[in-house]
């Protein structure tokens, strides 16, 4: 049993490193991705102590260069998710019971692992795997799971300092438990560092997990897998399943011991999934936590008084980082008229200087999207654009899957303000601008907050701050990230803490003790030092 209460490591972000040619760490990545690629590897289900292998392989390969083969996993089928929830719950009484420096100390070293000697091996799996660049690699599957894993422990221990008053003869205590049953982590392709935050975050807190990763994110999730095993977590606390959602749900969502699911992806997809958990409620043991960050239609607003550089510069950025393949990514753009000629030029100069191919050459800024349906859905839009008398085609626009799927940045400028490609999500590289009228500041504030049903990040650029004033205030429900002259994305654990509100999910706000509290189940606790003997109170006296 815990005998002190003890101080954690220091709040800090992981330093970023650059990869600046000449460096050790990019000399160290080259040939970690030299080596990826020279090896095919067998990606199991990781069940309790065991691996799970079966005949139903997928191969995994690069979206910049799918003919090459970097390996397959191995999908799992619905007995494997039984057996999986049957190898949580079996974990949990010991798990649940375990002081909490003791869960603290496995993820602090995981975390070390991962800035250490894992470091270019998880980034060179997310730049192969999910076609990063080496900076966008570093940010997310080093640095970002790096804070989730050293933060969270720092705001796991300012929970449990957390306690009520007590009166004269009284000790009041609040224990923070963990959920009475299991949790479902569901995670996206796009984030390495979100997909081993999701089950690491619950777990941390006493939890047992099914972790389901996206099938497009398996080969950088088995290097998180391993480097929890080898940081010491126990069998049973997280299990990869590797199935298809309808089969895991079907059976998870059905279990009396399901108390919460940790998701990251669609809206419709998180939708359907509260319906269905609203469906079995009368089922459950307990009424299951629901923590969802869903989809987003960012936008970027500038201001009359905007510097044009700094504009161009943000959507550049903020547009076509990773593909623009980020719930936060800038995908609608609003510019007044005063200045759009001259963010047009440099955005064109700076798409003209802009190369695309391979992650393994760290010359390209830009890589390929993730697969072939997203590659389609998003030259279905660029398409449509062309022939399309609302919009017009600024740059861009050129698209090719012979060898990758690569689709050029691609910028468009709509002449309604509800055009297709201002009101629906793309995730791709797809920058949609609509150019307003220089003094109808005011009315186009009304526009953006109305036109998605999202609200997940969002940005104003402005020199004059009476306009970042009311730009604040008057978009307050429009964005759960709001940034003041700068790109709506790159959040940064403890400094940003992450998540929206309407279609964009439930807020929680991942990289802060808001999360943390949803996977806790507190217990409050009243001992009386001296126990009354007589029920009488002094009122009842005679005068």
């Amino acid at each position: 049993m815990s005998i002190g209460i003890f101080n954690v490591p220091a709040v800090r972000n992981e330093p970023v490193k650059s990869y600046a040619p000449g460096s050790v760490e990019r000399t160290e990545l080259k040939k970690a991705l030299e080596e990826a690629r020279a090896k095919t590897i067998e990606i199991p289900q990781y069940i309790g102590g065991e691996e799970v292998f079966s005949q139903n392989k997928h191969k995994i390969s690069p979206p910049h260069d799918h003919q090459h083969i970097l390996g397959y996993f191995h999908e799992g089928t619905a007995s494997d998710v039984s057996k999986a929830i049957e190898m949580a719950l079996e974990a949990r009484n010991k798990w649940a019971a375990m002081n909490w420096e003791q869960r603290a100390t496995i993820f602090l070293k995981a975390a070390d692992l991962i800035a250490g000697p894992y470091r270019a091996e998880i980034n060179a799996a997310t730049m192969l795997g999910q076609s990063k660049n080496a900076y966008q690699a570093e940010i997310d599957s080093a640095c970002e799971l790096i804070d989730f894993l050293r933060l969270n422990v720092n705001f796991m221990r300012e929970i449990y300092e957390e306690q009520p008053i007590s009166s004269d003869g009284v000790w009041n205590r609040m224990e923070y438990r963990p959920l009475e049953g299991f949790i479902f982590a569901i995670t996206p392709f796009n984030f390495t560092a979100i997909s081993g935050n999701l089950p690491a975050a619950p777990a941390l807190m006493g939890n047992v997990v099914l972790w389901k990763p996206a099938f497009t994110q398996v080969y950088s999730a088995n290097v998180i897998m391993r480097v929890f095993k080898e940081a010491g977590l126990p069998d049973g606390v997280i299990n990869m399943i590797l199935v298809d959602g309808p089969v895991a749900g079907d059976i998870i969502f059905k279990h009396r011991d399901f108390s919460g699911i940790h998701f990251t992806g669609s809206t419709k997809v998180f939708q359907t999934i509260w319906k269905t958990i609203g469906e079995n409620i009368a089922d459950y043991k307990s009424f299951p936590r629901i923590v969802g960050e869903t989809g987003g239609k960012d936008f970027v607003l500038a201001h009359k008084s905007a510097d044009p550089k700094a504009v161009a510069t943000g959507l550049i950025r903020g547009a076509f980082e990773y593909q623009g393949q980020k719930c936060s990514a800038a995908s609608r753009a609003y510019i007044p008229s005063n200045i759009w000629k001259e963010v047009k030029e440099l955005i064109k100069e700076d798409l003209a200087d802009i190369k695309m191919g391979g992650v393994e050459d760290f010359s390209n800024f830009v890589n390929a999207v993730i697969d072939e349906k997203s590659f389609d859905k998003i030259a279905n839009y660029i398409s449509d654009a062309k022939t399309n008398a609302d919009a017009d085609i600024v740059a861009g626009g050129g698209f090719d899957k012979n060898k990758g799927y690569f689709v050029e940045p691609t910028v468009l400028q709509a002449f309604k303000p509800d055009y297709i490609t201002l009101c629906e999500e793309i995730f791709g590289p797809v920058l949609t601008v609509y150019v307003y009228d220089e003094d109808g500041f005011e009315d186009i504030i009304l526009i953006i907050d109305s036109t998605s049903p999202y609200a997940l990040t969002g940005a104003v650029f402005a020199k004059d701050r009476y306009a970042i004033q009311y730009a604040t205030e008057h978009l307050v429900n429009a964005a759960g990230n709001f940034y003041i002259n700068d790109k709506p994305t790159g959040a940064v654990v403890g400094q940003q803490p992450f998540g929206g509100a309407r279609a964009s999910g439930t807020n929680d706000k991942a990289g802060s003790v808001l999360n943390l509290l949803r996977w806790v189940s507190p217990r409050a606790l009243k001992e009386t030092l001296v126990s009354p003997v007589d029920y009488k109170y002094p009122f009842l006296g005679e005068v």
